[in-house]
């Protein structure tokens, strides 16, 4: 029976251990101590920090892996190259690896990839920052290079708020440097892939609905993209040039690009399936389990089998659910019956729990996933939806 080392065991990654699973495939769950439900669907543990490399090769060489992955996080994509690389396992390198998990080494990569994108100064002191924002037009970015999310990355339309959010940064970053950025105003959209051998799968651009926080944070996401027709091909041109500048292979691709009066930006890209209901995004537009091709991708079985010339193409959207107040949950209603357009609607609160405004992803209270006929009627289905949920609060 082959072995898949999994990293992370939150709730995102349990369709990961499904999968692999349900193919016959033994899984070793790695993550640092806690009530993380990986650990109950693993058929084997490892209580290890995923952002280490080197312990996670010796957990990897411990358990005789054939395989490994994760899904939805970025904190274990370098150990994934460092585990491959030592191992001989199918996978990225580990100096792409390490570059996709590096906001800075990524965008140098860009500039020599020649990828559009935005502007950008290393900076490691306020007098550095100074001098930066000089260089740079406002609004800028000042960002952190090594965390996921919206984590230390702040929109700052003055020097005041730049240096003011420079200390906030740094504090949260484990480098003693960051990035400081021209922001471009524009419209999000993301791109999921997948490499393998030097071949790309597939490239599937998609819509984004974002939350407008310090910097817009994704809350949804949806096929096809509406400008599929006028903008996809120099999507899927600057998503390559990407992946070729960063060296990705024989992995999931995540990539989040900007488009402002027609030109496509490369935001970032890393080797590792995207969260926010991506991986099930995928799976419905072209028909298939995606999870599972994550899990063949990794133990070298030949993913590029499902990814054929007859998918449906299935318009759908998801949509996270999030709280606009702070508060205790007292209920839940939800009026909502069970139908065959509602892939899923579940909620990851329960009575009695804190909950906060949104402001990224930790803030979640549940998801919502719909397919329909097209990207409109999805839409209007999801208002529908959304009316019939009402998430009380204790006074």
């Amino acid at each position: 029976m082959k072995k898949l080392m999994i990293l992370g065991a939150s709730y995102s990654q349990l369709p990961l251990y499904k999968a692999a699973g349900n193919m016959g495939i033994s899984t070793v769950a790695v993550s640092t101590p806690g009530d993380w439900p990986g650990f109950e669907a693993a058929d084997e543990a490892s209580y290890t920090d995923i952002s280490d490399p080197e312990a996670v090769l010796r957990a990897a060489e411990k358990f005789k892996i054939d395989g490994i992955a994760t899904c939805c996080l970025d904190a274990g994509v370098r150990a994934i190259g460092y585990v491959c690389e030592h191992m001989g396992l199918n996978g990225m390198t580990a100096k792409a690896a390490e570059i996709s998990g590096n906001k800075y080494k990524m965008k140098e990569a860009f500039l020599a990839g020649g990828v559009r994108c935005a502007r950008h100064i290393c900076i490691r002191s306020r007098e550095e920052l100074e001098s930066a924002l000089g260089k740079l037009n406002f609004p800028v970015v000042v960002k952190a290079v090594d965390l996921m999310g919206s984590r230390g990355i702040f929109r700052c339309n003055s020097r005041e708020e730049a240096l003011a959010n420079y200390e906030k940064t740094m504090s949260a970053t484990r480098k003693d440097y960051c990035l400081v950025e021209e922001f471009i105003e524009g419209d999000i959209l993301g791109c999921e892939a997948m490499m393998s051998k030097g071949k790309l799968l597939y490239c599937l651009p998609n819509n984004i609905e974002a939350y407008q926080s310090y910097v817009p944070t994704p809350v949804g996401h949806s096929v096809p993209y509406r400008r599929q027709k006028e903008l996809g091909a120099e999507v899927e041109r600057q998503v390559r040039l990407a992946i070729e500048a960063t060296g990705i292979d024989n992995c999931p691709v995540n990539c989040d690009l900007i488009e402002k009066d027609g030109v496509i930006y490369v935001i970032e890209i890393t080797g590792r399936a995207g969260g926010t209901c991506l991986p099930e995004m995928v799976g419905l537009y072209y028909g298939i389990n995606y999870y599972e091709a994550i899990v063949r991708l990794a133990l070298d079985m030949e993913p590029e089998t499902m990814f054929t010339e007859n998918a449906p193409h299935r318009a759908n959207l998801s949509r996270t659910l999030t709280s606009e107040r702070n508060g205790v949950v007292k209920a839940i209603h939800n009026e909502n019956t069970p139908a065959e357009d509602i892939v899923d609607l579940s909620f990851n609160i329960r009575p009695g729990d804190t909950v906060r405004r949104y402001e990224n992803g930790i803030d979640r209270l549940g998801q919502v996933i719909l397919k329909g006929e097209n990207l409109d009627s999805c839409e209007k289905r999801l208002e529908e939806i959304l009316s019939k949920i009402n998430i009380e609060f204790t006074d």
